[in-house]
C-alpha cells in the first residue's frame, strides 16, 4: 500500500468516526477499495466483535438525529436502506408511533404556525407532512387541529 493512502480498516474506522453506520452501508460504501477477495468481510468481522459496528446504535442514531423532522414512515425506508434488521426497524417503530402526533404536530406549527386559511393551503400543509413521512391519520389530525 503506498504512503499515504488508507487502509480497508483505517476507511471504516474512518466513516464510523463520522456517524454511525450499518454493516450493509460500510461493505457498500468500502467494495471497491478491497484489494483481496474476502478482505473487506475480515476487517467488518473484526470492526464488529470489537463494538464498533453495532446495529442498535445505528438506529438510535438515527431515530435522534431526524425523529424531530421525520415521521414513522419515513423513518423506516431509511432504516430499511441502510440494511437494519427487519426487528431492529419493528422495534424503532413501536417507540416512534407513540409519539407521532406529537412530533407532526411540532413539525407542522414551526414551518406554518397555525391553520390554514383555506383547502388550498390545508393541501399545502398535507402534502408537507406527508413528505416528511407521517401517515394520513396523523396528518388528518393536525391539519384540522383534532
Amino acid at each position: 500500500m503506498p504512503f499515504g493512502q488508507l487502509s480497508l480498516k483505517g476507511r471504516a474506522l474512518k466513516l464510523l468516526a463520522a456517524r454511525e453506520h450499518s454493516r450493509p452501508e460500510l461493505e457498500r460504501k468500502l467494495a471497491s477499495h478491497e484489494q483481496e477477495p474476502g478482505e473487506l468481510a475480515r476487517v467488518l468481522d473484526e470492526l464488529q466483535a470489537r463494538g464498533f459496528i453495532d446495529e442498535r446504535r445505528v438506529v438510535d442514531s438515527l431515530v435522534h438525529r431526524r425523529a424531530g423532522k421525520l415521521g414513522a414512515t419515513r423513518l423506516r425506508q431509511e432504516l430499511q436502506a441502510k440494511g437494519i434488521s427487519d426487528e431492529a426497524v419493528r422495534d424503532a417503530m413501536t417507540h416512534l408511533q407513540a409519539s407521532e402526533l406529537d412530533r407532526a404536530r411540532e413539525v407542522w406549527l414551526k414551518k406554518f404556525g397555525g391553520p390554514a386559511s383555506d383547502a388550498h393551503e390545508r393541501a399545502r400543509q398535507m402534502r408537507f407532512l406527508a413528505a416528511r413521512g407521517f401517515s394520513g391519520e396523523v396528518i388528518r389530525r393536525v391539519t384540522h387541529q383534532e
